[in-house]
């Protein structure tokens, strides 16, 4: 699936988590990167960060929104979804704080087809990137493409 296709995508969703659920969604993952860079990542699938309460006690209320955007929860470990061909994986925002010391609070917010949305800038993502690099389970499920993201944007 094209990156543009990915993109277009979670703009139609994050409209709806805005309208629906008050949430302003961070784009992340390959695809975030993508769209803040201009360079090609390659992203697979739709990696979205919400309010850690959308992973807990309010975890049916994002759920059924999904299921009305007639997306299918494949993984509730994950918390993934499945329609069409696309993928879509949540996780929490705080853990960027946790995870890289990535203040969440303070992301760059942009808005764009009337989808208000959050994004990590080059140096932010940086700090995730090196942190997974070193986290044994992100090593082996990504087969090291975080250091070669972390190289490319070292070098911008």
């Amino acid at each position: 699936m094209a990156s543009e296709e990915l993109y277009q995508e979670f703009l139609y969703v994050a409209k709806v988590l805005n309208e629906n659920l008050g949430i302003t969604p961070v784009l992340y993952g390959s695809l975030g990167l993508e769209i803040i860079t201009g360079l090609k990542f390659k992203p697979e699938d739709i990696d979205i960060l919400v309010p850690i309460a959308y992973m807990e006690k309010d975890w049916p209320l994002l759920k059924q929104t999904m299921e009305e955007l007639s997306y299918e929860l494949t993984d509730l470990h994950e918390h993934k979804f499945k329609k069409n061909g696309f993928e879509i994986g949540y996780a929490f925002e705080e853990d960027l704080l946790d995870f890289a010391g990535v203040a969440y609070k303070l992301l760059a917010v942009k808005e764009e087809k009337g989808a208000v949305f959050k994004v990590l800038s080059v140096k932010e993502y940086i700090a995730v990137y090196r942190k997974s690099s070193k986290d044994s389970y992100r090593k082996t499920k990504n087969n090291h493409k975080d250091l070669m993201k972390l190289a490319i944007l070292e070098s911008l």
